[in-house]
C-alpha cells in the first residue's frame, strides 16, 4: 500500500489540489448569486485551474487511484459551506466525511504489492 502511495504521490497531491480549486470555484459560483459577475468569473477561473491540475495529475499516477480522490471535493464543500456560508454540519455529514476519507485512503493504496 505504501509503495503505491509513494509511486502516485505527486499525482495524489495534484488531484487533492485540483479538488480544492474546483470546490472554491463552485463556492464562488454560489456567492455570485447574491453578489456580482466578478465572483462568477473568479469561480470559472478557479474551476479551470482545478481542471488543469487534474489533467497534469494523470501524468503522475494511475487513473484508478487518482480519480476517486476527487471525492475529497465533498469534504471541502462541507467545510467551506460551514465556514463561509454558515451552513450546519450534521452528524450524518461527519459520518459521510469519515467514510470518504477511509475510502480515499484505501483506494490510494492502489494495487496489491
Amino acid at each position: 500500500m505504501l509503495n503505491s502511495i509513494k509511486k502516485n504521490k505527486k499525482g495524489i497531491i495534484l488531484m487533492i489540489f485540483s479538488s480544492f480549486c474546483v470546490c472554491i470555484g463552485q463556492l464562488f459560483w454560489k456567492i455570485s448569486i447574491d453578489k456580482n459577475l466578478i465572483y462568477l468569473l473568479i469561480g470559472f477561473l478557479l474551476y479551470g485551474i482545478g481542471a488543469l491540475f487534474m489533467i497534469v495529475a494523470y501524468k503522475y499516477g494511475e487513473l484508478s487511484i487518482l480519480q476517486p480522490i476527487l471525492s475529497s471535493n465533498y469534504i471541502f464543500t462541507i467545510i467551506f459551506g460551514s465556514i463561509v456560508l454558515h451552513e450546519k454540519i450534521l452528524v450524518k455529514d461527519f459520518i459521510g466525511i469519515f467514510i470518504i476519507i477511509i475510502g480515499v485512503i484505501l483506494i490510494s493504496g492502489g494495487e496489491n504489492d
